[in-house]
């Protein structure tokens, strides 16, 4: 059944327009917290937020909405969204909030929920909590009304955690690394982490405004990233998102290295260390090709799941990987945590680089990738060009094009009247054409 409200990772949308606004963040924090009052405790919610302006509006008003149904509240201010999951946990709240766009422009907001696991919702928990905002909650009464407070140490918190995950045998002694925390989220906490390791820490993306958050910097736009690591002489980059909960690494020279090499970066040192659980990693349908191979030719699998980072723990708990994650920089290191945490990732792949004694140039370019190429084709809304035989033609005929050599995935997005048409092989010429004759078909029968 189609969800009214929440999408593939909570419920989002450009601010004061529906349903991003102060009057359905209270809705939410009503519903959700009616949602979560069970047994005879004192109920908690823990909420964090990244460092757009319309977080304090929505804090508020979430903070209103909870303590209206007798939920006491605990916000920890600007913190990545792996902290706020890690801090549900760690404070044995009964639900965890983050107020988050992830990689999006300011103007946009999300609400991210979390059980008291520290894992994101099931369908069916949002299912019941859409109905509740839709119906009438009972109010608690009014000697019953939640309290709400700050807590002063969560970044601490946090940063002890993510040090935690860092090998006790090193350091970052001697590492020139720049961190572009994207003006978001982590501009606290994560170079706080990098120095308290050892680390010469260059930070970029550090001075939000409010309205900053993934303009030309972060994960989103790592030219940044790029140009900084080339002018200071810098040994790695580590670009985050607005949220933190992905990277994207640019090495000595200012290439890009995306969530593909960084897994099999990890993968590949767990596997060496026998800490590997799975036999591979899981990754999702966008992964490249090269990736697979390369995990193929160490003895390790590719499990392959639809897009999104839910699908891939999803994966991971079903079939007990501890590696996993998307090409974009979500990575998923559930010996960890629950969710993508672009700081832990990127601790990782700094012990990998401190191990190896060599440039992150020939350490995290661990295969080169085939050629793919993704073009989205928007349609009339309403209309179903996927099931018009003219496409279903160009499809097979494309197919047929790569076989043994590449693979298609034709994919309608989930939140907009768009198909994605992506395709990779070793030919870029070939692969181009096919994608270019497959689009063309949708089109005309759009």
């Amino acid at each position: 059944m189609a969800r009214k409200y929440f999408g593939t990772d909570g419920i989002r949308g450009a601010t004061n327009t529906a349903p991003m606004t102060a009057a359905m963040a209270m809705k939410v924090g009503m519903a959700a917290g009616a949602y979560f009052l069970r047994g005879e405790h004192k109920h908690r919610v823990l909420i964090g937020k990244d460092t757009r302006l319309s977080g304090y509006m929505l804090e508020s008003a979430l903070v209103a909405g909870f303590t209206s149904v007798g939920m006491d509240v605990v916000m920890v201010g600007p913190m990545p969204t792996p902290a706020v999951a890690m801090l549900t946990q760690s404070m044995r709240a009964d639900i965890g909030v983050m107020i988050s766009a992830s990689h999006n422009p300011y103007a946009d907001n999300g609400i991210k929920l979390f059980g008291p696991d520290g894992f994101k919702l099931s369908d069916d928990a949002e299912a019941a909590i859409e109905e509740l905002i839709d119906g009438d909650v009972p109010l608690a009464a009014s000697g019953q009304i939640g309290r709400a407070r700050r807590v002063d140490d969560a970044q601490g918190r946090y940063i002890h955690f993510a040090k935690s995950t860092f090998p006790s045998d090193l350091t970052l002694d001697g590492l020139k690394v720049v961190i572009d925390c994207a003006n978001g989220a982590a501009y606290k906490v994560a170079p706080s982490a990098l120095w308290e390791l050892g680390a010469d820490v260059i930070a970029i993306g550090v001075t939000p405004d409010g309205t900053n958050i993934n303009h030309r910097v972060g994960s989103t736009a790592p030219q940044t990233c790029a140009e900084t690591v080339v002018a200071s002489g810098a040994d790695i980059g580590i670009a985050l998102d607005g949220d933190a909960d992905r990277l994207i690494v640019v090495d000595e020279t200012g290439r890009e290295v995306d969530g593909d090499q960084l897994m099999a970066t990890i993968a590949g040192g767990r596997a060496r260390a026998g800490t590997l659980k799975g036999g591979g990693l899981v990754a999702t349908v966008m992964s490249n090709l090269g990736l697979e191979r390369h995990l193929a030719a160490q003895g390790l699998a590719l499990h392959r799941t639809k897009v999104g980072d839910r699908h891939v723990l999803e994966a991971m708990r079903a079939r007990g990987f501890n590696v996993g994650g998307e090409q974009s920089g979500h990575i998923i290191l559930s010996d960890y945590a629950t969710t993508g945490d672009g700081l832990v990732a990127a601790l990782q792949i700094l012990a990998e680089l401190k191990r190896a004694g060599a440039p992150a140039s020939e350490v995290l370019h661990r295969f080169e990738p085939l050629p793919q190429v993704l073009k989205n084709v928007r349609f009339d809304k309403g209309a179903t060009p996927l099931e018009v035989e003219s496409v279903k033609t160009a499809i097979a005929a494309g197919e047929q094009t790569l076989h043994g050599t590449g693979r298609i995935l034709i994919r309608p997005s989930g939140t907009e009247p768009v198909i994605r048409v992506m395709a990779e092989g070793e030919d870029r010429g070939t692969v181009e054409a096919v994608v270019d004759r497959i689009c063309a078909a949708v089109r005309a029968a759009a």
